[in-house]
């Protein structure tokens, strides 16, 4: 709208019309759509209102806006809805109001303790890598689930301050117990893996230390998790062990757990190479009380025996499946059996020619220099007098490495039998590595060390969560990737809408992978609208009513 002004030869007049803007260049031009007439005949009429009244009727937003204002319906809140539901049933059939609560006997917590737990796992499912406990407590606010309004800062600091560090063990007890009897599955086989996670810190403490970092961060301190699981994936015991802790001492932590703790005395426990070594054997078989078998993966090239001896062995392959090989060799009193993958060898054979293609090409037309530091270069290459020549020698080794791998096993199970316990476990081992980037541990910029513990506990919680989730979608049959689930469960959102003195709950409708995730929990979708009682009348006045006053917080005794 736009005002114009003309003189006739008298005073001037102004004149209302409707104008178009658009950009020449760098100017504004102004088109004139329509003259409405002389503003002084224009305006005292009702044929601007009855031009806006007849526009409006064209406007969708504009009729919404004004039935909602002239119905009285007031929108306050949209929460994410979809998460607390779907885990909240899991949070219950794993039975941890219960096990927290126990354990939270007699420490004399003036707020429900059940409560911060249960929002601190199911934020790191909603924001991965959030240990920051005051961005936690922002992202309460947008969650729809009884409990979590009432939750303040400084209590999310005293749980993982110093409630969950205190309780790691005895929570872990009881759930090992609790998850025995909830699922009812043989003890059988455990999977027993090594990860390290950097701390934002310079200073080093007994558990931040500085050592191998996975991370690729040796400049900052870290600390080592070890983690058992069991055939299913499901996380049966964790360790959190200084960041210079190596595997094969990591290892011997947790069978001094899965001992000790747990109180396991038979099973055949599985590891990746790089656990093996003389010391972590002695401690698996010497017990007396609890003796441990095991399967353990061999690195071919670096441990001489497995490289000399086992794979020079000559024997036939017996066939498994199409993608699966095996052999038995025995070495003195020490049983291995030796996998093959003839698809995986194909690829193993076809990468190598590549590589030596490449190497030769660039020898004849570059010269030595262009290959020095080149790491998958120089495992085929024999430097003489200044010059560089393929080794032949290290070829021909190599291709014995083509899609195979190696286990040393105690059992007295077949080698079908053990190669098939060890490839299952190492798709669970790859599933649990994904799942781990998914919880994302870090970013870590705790001060001190116990809060540091109580936020692995807290991302422990969360994975006990998912797994659960994930193990339901498989017994249905549902494909999910995980990152897409999470987004559509936060899409099912509850409105909270005022109307005509009355409130009212609106549950967004359910996209996606959504209804999977409800589906699988056994969780029935709230009804689209629910009643939620009579609207509270406004407080009088500029000041918030009495009961909306924030309370005043105490100085929390745990530093983070």
């Amino acid at each position: 709208m736009k005002r114009s002004a003309r003189r006739d030869g008298g005073p001037p007049y102004e004149y209302l019309q409707i104008v178009e803007s658009r950009r020449d260049g760098s100017s504004i031009r102004q088109k004139v759509i329509a003259t409405l007439g002389r503003r002084d005949v224009v305006v005292p009429t009702d044929l601007l209102d009855a031009l806006v009244r007849s526009l409006a009727s064209f406007c969708q937003r504009v009729q919404v806006v004004d039935r909602i204002r002239r119905e009285g319906l007031q929108a306050h809140t949209a929460m994410a809805w979809g998460p607390p539901l779907v885990f909240g049933r899991l949070w219950q059939e794993q039975r941890l109001p219960e096990v927290l609560g126990r354990l939270a006997m007699g420490r004399r917590f003036a707020f429900d303790l059940e409560r911060v737990c249960f929002a601190l796992a199911v934020q790191r499912l909603c924001i991965p890598g959030t240990s920051s406990d005051l961005q936690g407590s922002s992202w309460l606010r947008t969650v729809a689930c009884p409990g979590f309004a009432d939750i303040q800062l400084h209590q999310l600091y005293r749980t993982v301050g110093g409630f969950l560090p205190a309780v790691r063990e005895a929570l872990e007890r009881e759930l090992f117990a609790r998850d025995r009897d909830l699922f009812d599955d043989e003890l059988d086989l455990v999977f027993v893996d090594t990860t390290s996670t950097f701390v934002w810190r310079d200073d080093e403490t007994p558990l931040r230390r500085r050592g191998y970092s996975r991370d690729r961060r040796p400049d900052h301190p870290q600390v080592v998790l070890g983690v058992a699981v069991d055939r299913h994936g499901w996380p049966i015991a964790w360790e959190i062990l200084p960041g210079s802790t190596a595997d094969q001492r990591a290892l011997v932590r947790m069978v001094e757990t899965l001992r000790t703790r747990l109180r396991i005395r038979r099973m055949i426990l599985v590891a990746d190479r790089g656990m093996v070594s003389k010391d972590t054997i002695r401690v698996l078989t010497t017990d007396t009380q609890a003796p441990f078998d095991y399967i353990l993966g061999c690195r071919m090239r670096r441990q001489r025996e497995v490289r000399d001896e086992v794979l020079a062995r000559p024997g036939r392959f017996h066939v498994v499946v199409d993608t699966l090989e095996v052999k038995e060799v025995w070495v003195e009193d020490r049983r291995y059996i030796v996998c093959r993958n003839p698809i995986e060898a194909e690829k193993d054979a076809a990468a190598r020619q590549a590589i030596l293609g490449t190497l030769e090409q660039t020898l004849a037309t570059q010269g030595p220099k262009a290959v020095i530091g080149n790491r998958g270069y120089a495992r085929f290459l024999t430097v003489r007098k200044g010059s560089m020549t393929i080794n032949q020698q290290a070829v021909e080794d190599d291709a014995r490495l083509d899609g195979k791998f190696v286990l040393r096993t105690s059992t007295d199970l077949t080698p079908e039998e053990g190669a098939r316990a060890y490839t299952s476990l190492w798709r669970v081992e790859r599933t649990f590595r994904e799942t781990k980037s998914t919880l994302k541990v870090r970013p870590l910029f705790h001060h001190t060390d116990q809060p540091t513990i109580g936020h692995i506990v807290a991302c422990f919680l969360a994975l006990r969560l998912e797994v659960h989730l994930q193990r339901k979608l498989d017994e249905r049959g549902s494909q999910v990737p995980w990152p897409n689930l999470m987004r559509d469960l936060g899409q099912v959102q509850a409105i909270d809408l005022e109307l005509d003195g009355e409130r009212y709950r609106l549950r967004t409708d359910l996209q996606g992978s959504a209804y999977e995730a409800f589906a699988a929990a056994g969780v029935r979708p709230p009804a689209t609208v629910t009643h939620l009682g009579k609207a509270k009348p406004a407080p009088s006045g500029d000041l918030p009513a009495a009961d909306a006053v924030v309370p005043k917080l105490d100085a929390c005794p745990v530093r983070c």
